[in-house]
């Protein structure tokens, strides 16, 4: 598990099986797929309620007994995945790890149990992944706009969509478990209440509604558990045939209220598993319903889990979304292309140079590809502490594509890759990611300085060897002896290296 998070280019073959798993505020899922003639095809789904979100306390500590329900969940998905292939596993964890206090507090037991790395995403690119699934689930029309919203245990996600595209993403604060905590922690509930409720809610979904109401939508979909159960109740009470509409929500409503305690709501159609969060979720649905002008919700099958799946098709390839997201960071921010390019062509020489001896794979190559395309983005803020505020930028953006960790694993790339090294640097990376961050940090700051005089004139020899963490690079003597101000720079340079745990020679022959 020390690798990258799985981000290089996944070989299939038909036949092949992938997994996705999801730890969400409610619900643990697994899915594992089968990949066949291009296509994914579902062969197995274990789903199993935990309600994470229901250890978090507001210091953003977990209770040990819900944290060790988690553990226990996912050392049984863990069985599950022994004999697929660790590239081909992807575990993603939402919003109640992203608002743990202590991240690593939980994510290094829970990669313990569940045997594979587990990536932190935003709320955005969860967003983007729940979208990316229910396009592929049900194709939208061609030219159409979809609206989807997943209201999960802690947060609910928003998202605008054209084609196989999310335009529009936002994720707000709001979900079935932590709503029905904020407002009905006592288990009562009441009809003036509720309309507070309602309208505080709403209150936070103002901060979009307008931009996505002038967009507009063709259709509007419910993902995961809250729009199924809700659209469930709705058949049951003969409301609907499945759909939650505008019409139907009040009558939900009423009859959910009329139990006047959350242990005794009765509504047909609805598990005892959902009861007791129901009525946040329904909550927030009305919310939504209100703030966006909704008459009609269809549900999907699908969500952020079949995200996964199919985002994993496309990574390292052409329809990376990684790949367009730094395309787009370049366009935004102003990049020097052609020293950008420079500096990567360098990089990776010296990568493929001293790969097999420091234990860098594919995944890592791909990191320092996008570290060296984004190494100047700083340039637009001020040239001051330039590599500073292109680090924050990286690590604080959404970013399509990226999890948190992978994000951060950039950031402190470009942090690092001119003058000294804070011992801070990397503090923010688990600890199975940090011999690879030195040693790319080791290799980027190499490839800018050679790269100081932005000329475009090649470097003649360069060549790269490594062992342990020694690392020593050889340049053309007559080359390097023309060049003073690179011999001042790389003279300076291995006492920088130091702080990387990298004891770095340089040679002229």
């Amino acid at each position: 598990m020390n690798g990258l998070l799985h981000t290089a280019r996944l070989p299939l073959r038909d036949g092949d099986l992938l997994a996705a798993v999801d730890i969400g505020s409610n619900s643990f899922h697994m899915v594992v797929a089968s990949y066949v003639l291009g296509q994914l095809r579902i062969v197995d789904r274990i789903r199993e309620t935990v309600r994470l979100a229901e250890g978090l306390d507001a210091k953003g500590g977990l209770d040990p007994t819900v944290r060790d329900r988690a553990l226990e969940c996912l050392a049984r998905f863990g069985q599950r995945l022994r004999d697929i292939p660790p590239q081909r596993v992807r575990a993603i964890a939402t919003n109640t790890v992203r608002r743990l206090a202590v991240p690593q507090g939980f994510l290094m037991p829970a990669e313990s149990a569940l045997g594979h790395p587990i990536e932190v995403v935003s709320g955005r690119e969860e967003a983007r992944l729940i979208y990316l699934g229910v396009a592929h689930e049900q194709p939208p029309k061609p030219g159409h706009l979809r609206l989807v919203i997943d209201i999960g245990g802690g947060s609910t996600e928003f998202i605008i969509g054209s084609g196989f595209e999310a335009i529009e993403r936002e994720s707000v604060q709001v979900g079935a478990i932590a709503t029905t905590r904020r407002f009905f922690a006592d288990g009562e509930l009441g009809r003036r209440r509720w309309k507070a409720a309602v309208a505080e809610v709403s209150a936070e979904f103002q901060q979009f509604a307008a931009t996505y109401r002038s967009l507009g939508w063709n259709e509007a979909l419910g993902s995961s558990g809250t729009a199924k159960a809700i659209g469930e109740v709705c058949a049951a009470m003969q409301l609907t045939k499945g759909a939650v509409t505008a019409e139907a929500l009040p009558k939900v409503r009423e009859r959910l209220l009329a139990a006047a305690r959350i242990d005794a709501i009765d509504l047909p159609g609805l598990s005892d598993e959902r009861r007791p969060i129901i009525a946040g979720g329904l909550l927030v649905m009305e919310a939504a319903f209100d703030a966006l002008g909704l008459e009609r919700l269809a549900v999907s099958k699908a969500a952020m889990r079949e995200g996964v799946l199919y985002d994993m098709l496309g990574r390292g390839g052409s329809a990376d979304p990684r790949d367009a997201s730094v395309t787009a960071l370049i366009e935004r921010y102003g990049i020097d292309r052609a020293q950008a390019a420079r500096v990567e062509e360098t990089a990776l020489c010296l990568f493929d140079q001293v790969a097999a001896s420091w234990s860098l794979d594919e995944d890592d190559r791909l990191m320092l590809r996008r570290a060296a395309k984004l190494h100047e983005l700083g340039l637009a803020i001020a040239h001051s502490q330039y590599h500073v505020h292109g680090a924050y930028v990286i690590e604080h953006s959404d970013i399509a594509g990226f999890s948190q960790q992978q994000q951060r694993f950039l950031a402190a790339l470009v942090r690092t890759h001119r003058r000294r090294i804070p011992k801070s640097a990397f503090d923010a990376l688990p600890e199975r990611l940090l011999p690879s961050a030195r040693r790319l940090a080791s290799l980027l700051r190499l490839a800018v300085v050679l790269h100081r005089g932005h000329s475009g004139e090649p470097i003649p020899r360069l060549a790269a060897r490594a062992s342990g963490d020694s690392l020593t690079i050889t340049l053309s003597a007559r080359w390097f002896e023309e060049r003073p101000l690179l011999k001042a720079d790389l003279g300076g340079e291995p006492a920088y290296q130091q702080a990387l745990g990298i004891t770095l020679a340089v040679a002229a022959e």
